[in-house]
């Protein structure tokens, strides 16, 4: 059976479906899976050893349907994605059966179970959903010291940061037990860059700044090397939840029941219990940030010391 496979768009989203991916593959006989995605969510496939092909298409429209129909026919197509461009893959899609999410059909789950569920109701597979799988390099640890990583960065928006200052007063106070590594994308740097001044200026020295220093594989090599992790709730929290790296993860906005991380025995959450959480905003609508504003680096090293690992 041939079966081409639409993931999600964001890293953390993608390492979320791991799961149901896996249930398919554990389940079904002679199968064999390909792969269209984004750059960020296909290279988290680079080493799997049972994915035939991957697809990165042009994301300019006119080259998006042509890549499209390019594509040779398939068994079954589905899509993790629920937006109106999937809808549109999946009509251009040459497949004999085609199935889209919806997320109006798995609510009050967590995102991997809603992901795993949807597969499990497509290929009448039974049985709960299972670890997060991402395979990666031999990379070696670069660092004979234990390792904090800080990850202050988001992409979905402003509302799920916790500030630089908070976390430089974090790091520094570990600096002592770690050496720190400090994570983050291009739109990352500049809270990346604030939070090297802090550190300097607390006479923290023992970092290294990695934001838009790595790419897909490299990150994923940092992150499973880390012996404890700083972060919000992003697409990195759920790759250190694949190698259960003891985590802190740090929540505002959004639903921790639905976006913590998957079966990592050694994470703890820190967040607030206000009225107006969660929003599920990109930017704070009351123009407080009191979520994430009123959560403080004692928090976080109190859950640090609370943390069984």
């Amino acid at each position: 059976m041939k079966i081409l496979i639409e993931l999600p768009t964001w890293m953390g989203d993608t390492v979320m479906a791991t799961p149901a991916i896996e249930s398919l593959l554990d389940h079904i006989n002679d199968v064999e899976i390909s792969l269209i995605g984004t750059v960020n969510s296909i290279e988290l496939f680079k080493y799997h050893p049972k994915i035939i092909k991957t697809y990165v298409l042009n994301r300019k429209l006119i080259y998006y349907v042509k890549d499209l129909t390019k594509l040779e026919e398939y068994d079954v197509y589905f899509t993790f994605r629920s937006s109106i461009r999937a809808t549109l893959t999946k009509f251009f899609i040459q497949s004999k059966a085609k199935y889209q999410f919806n997320k109006k059909n798995y609510l009050a789950f967590h995102q991997v179970e809603k992901y795993n569920n949807f597969v499990a109701d497509v290929f009448k597979i039974q049985g709960q959903a299972k670890k997060l799988v991402i395979h990666k390099s031999k990379a070696k640890k670069y660092s004979r010291n234990k390792l904090l990583g800080i990850n202050p960065g988001s992409s979905y928006g402003s509302a799920k940061r916790w500030y630089p200052e908070q976390f430089a007063q974090v790091a520094s106070s570990l600096a002592s037990e770690y050496d720190i590594v400090i994570f983050g994308g291009l739109n990352e740097m500049d809270i990346a860059h604030d939070i090297e001044n802090y550190l300097i200026e607390y006479g923290t020295l023992n970092y290294q700044n990695l934001s838009a220093k790595t790419n897909i594989d490299e990150l994923v090599n940092q992150i499973a090397g880390l012996d404890l992790f700083i972060t919000g709730d992003s697409g990195p929290m759920h790759l250190a939840a694949a190698f259960e790296i003891p985590t802190i993860a740090i929540f505002g906005p959004t639903r921790h029941d639905e976006t913590s991380q998957w079966m990592n025995e050694k994470s703890l959450i820190v967040k607030k219990n206000l009225e107006c959480q969660p929003c599920m905003k990109r930017s704070c609508p009351l123009n407080h940030h009191n979520c994430m504003k009123e959560i403080k680096a004692y928090d976080v090293l109190k859950a640090v010391k609370n943390l069984n690992y």
